[in-house]
């Protein structure tokens, strides 16, 4: 199973931005799909951004425009540029990762957007 650990999560004003970043403990990592979740508190997770090994899918209609993930496979890592941060775009992000059948979640990081 893929380890994945988050990193770049913290306290930010609004309109603010922030960079998370997450590696991968794989050697094939450019064969994965990788995500980026999010989970609100009493909220349920959602997919905020994915990318595969070829190309991106449509955003999160509430990140459209703002955030940009992407990937670089030679240093295994997924990014999530997070730009016009909004109170509500506060959440514990997680980094998802899929090879065929197999799955894995990194440990998330807390972004909390406050004045």
């Amino acid at each position: 199973q893929v380890q994945l650990v988050e990193s770049g999560g913290g306290l930010v004003q609004p309109g603010g931005s922030l960079r998370l970043s997450c590696s991968a403990s794989t050697a094939i990592f450019s064969l994965y799909a990788m995500s980026w979740y999010r989970q609100a508190p009493g909220k349920q997770r959602e997919l905020v951004a994915p990318i595969t090994s070829r190309t991106t899918t449509p955003y999160a209609d509430s990140v459209q425009g703002r955030f940009i993930i992407s990937r670089d496979n030679a240093k295994k890592t997924v990014y999530l540029q997070m730009n016009d941060l909004r109170p509500e775009d506060t959440a514990v992000y997680y980094c998802h990762a899929q090879y065929h059948s197999q799955t894995s979640w990194g440990r998330g990081t807390q972004v909390t957007v406050s004045s």
